[in-house]
């Protein structure tokens, strides 16, 4: 069972000193890392804060929670989380996903394919990124990319490469990311729009998580005691009705009951003891070990931290 670990996901800075300072405050307050989404609309662009970050920093890890796939060539995105993690000191974890929020497609005139496309395009982009960042010579011809006789330089700090972290729900995504990602983010209860913050509700259900965990130990066989699996809180409250509360949250997040808020990975309702239990638990269930919230949540979840992180 993996100890507990921490991340916070900023969005936002209005300055330079305003994100290095956000990440000072995480690494006091017991965060592992710092994440940046990646959505085209009044966000931050996610690779160049990291380096903010980490300079701020000492030990604070950064990532990219997660990137657009198809913004990106593959072969680019090596380049530039090489060069990221040099300039971090070998601090980077790397997130990617499939992409899903059709409006920022129209918004820059890319065509929004089917989910089986852009899940198949990320397997192809995971496997360039895993060999590249590997510092190997790559020649690759497939659907999606061609790639002839590349070799990143300079090379990323960490070794055998930065960890990849893949994010999603889709099944043959998590399939493909259980046999080279070092670390699954689940998905569930909504879609981040474009705004970085708000959410569709879908409902993702904790037995729909039991079944997509079973389906990543499956495909990830002997490389599943090395897996880290980790979830975004889309919701934080701390009270003393989790009952009430729980009823409330449900109704914004059809077709949850509120049962399942209080099942659900990606939602934290209670007090500090309670939230500590729902998380140990959880990991016993799920292995959800590795934990972001937004900056909303922040201050609540450090209590939380105090008495789980490294656990």
């Amino acid at each position: 069972m993996r100890p507990f670990r921490f991340g916070l996901q900023v969005a936002r800075a209005d300055s330079r000193a305003s994100l290095a300072d956000a990440a000072r405050q995480a690494e006091d307050l017991g965060f592992a890392t710092l994440q940046v989404p990646d959505h085209l609309l009044d966000v931050l662009p996610p690779l160049l804060p990291l380096v903010t970050a980490a300079e701020a920093t000492t030990t604070l890890r950064v990532g990219t929670l997660v990137l657009n796939n198809d913004l990106r060539h593959p072969v680019l995105l090596a380049r530039e989380a090489a060069a990221v993690d040099m300039l971090t000191d070998g601090r980077l974890e790397l997130g990617v996903g499939a992409g899903h929020a059709e409006p920022e497609y129209r918004s820059i005139g890319l065509p929004f394919d089917r989910p089986a496309v852009r899940v198949e395009r990320l397997g192809e982009a995971l496997g360039l990124l895993d060999r590249l960042l590997r510092g190997e010579e790559v020649t690759f011809t497939g659907r999606h990319y061609r790639v002839e006789a590349h070799r990143v330089h300079p090379l990323p700090v960490q070794r055998p490469r930065p960890p990849l972290l893949v994010g999603g729900g889709n099944r043959r995504l998590l399939a493909d990311a259980a046999r080279v990602a070092d670390i699954i983010g689940l998905t569930g209860t909504g879609r981040t729009m474009a705004d970085g913050q708000s959410h569709e509700p879908t409902g993702f259900p904790a037995a729909a998580v039991d079944e997509r965990v079973a389906l990543i130990r499956r495909a990830a066989g002997e490389r599943w005691p090395d897996l880290e699996l980790h979830c975004l809180v889309q919701a934080v409250v701390q009270t003393d009705d989790r009952r009430g509360s729980a009823e409330r949250l449900a109704r914004r997040l059809p077709p949850l009951t509120p049962a399942d808020v209080l099942d659900s990975p990606f939602l934290l309702v209670g007090t500090v003891d309670s939230m500590v239990e729902d998380l140990q638990a959880r990991r016993e269930r799920f292995g959800i070990s590795y934990v972001t919230v937004r900056p909303d949540a922040r201050d609540v979840l450090v209590p939380v931290i105090g008495r789980l992180a490294g656990t």
